[in-house]
């Protein structure tokens, strides 16, 4: 009886830093506002190449780039040449949704 009360417990003791090591990994919840991609524009219109800020915000605003796609007055800027250039350049994978 005893022997299985520490085998529960180290069970428990596992679970926990288990769950304490995906903390953070866990994502952070988004806000998505097409706005906060600006500092991208320069790169997205010319052959400029984009800053770390457009990258971290292009990074950010990831999980959102579907929904960008899917609303008429975005999408033909988030499929254009130019920011297809700014997510490689980023290192963003281009979304297939």
């Amino acid at each position: 009886m005893k022997k299985m009360g520490v085998s529960l417990m180290v069970i428990a003791v596992v679970l926990v830093i288990l769950a304490a090591a995906e903390l953070p990994h866990m994502a952070e919840a988004v806000t998505c506002s097409p706005a906060a991609l600006s500092p991208c524009i320069g790169a997205i219109t010319s052959s400029s190449p984009p800053s770390s800020q457009c990258c971290q915000k292009l990074k950010e605003q990831k999980p959102c780039l579907c929904g960008y796609l899917k609303n008429p007055s975005l999408r033909q800027y988030v499929n254009s040449p130019g920011a297809k250039k700014v997510a490689s350049s980023c290192g963003v994978p281009f979304p297939s949704c």
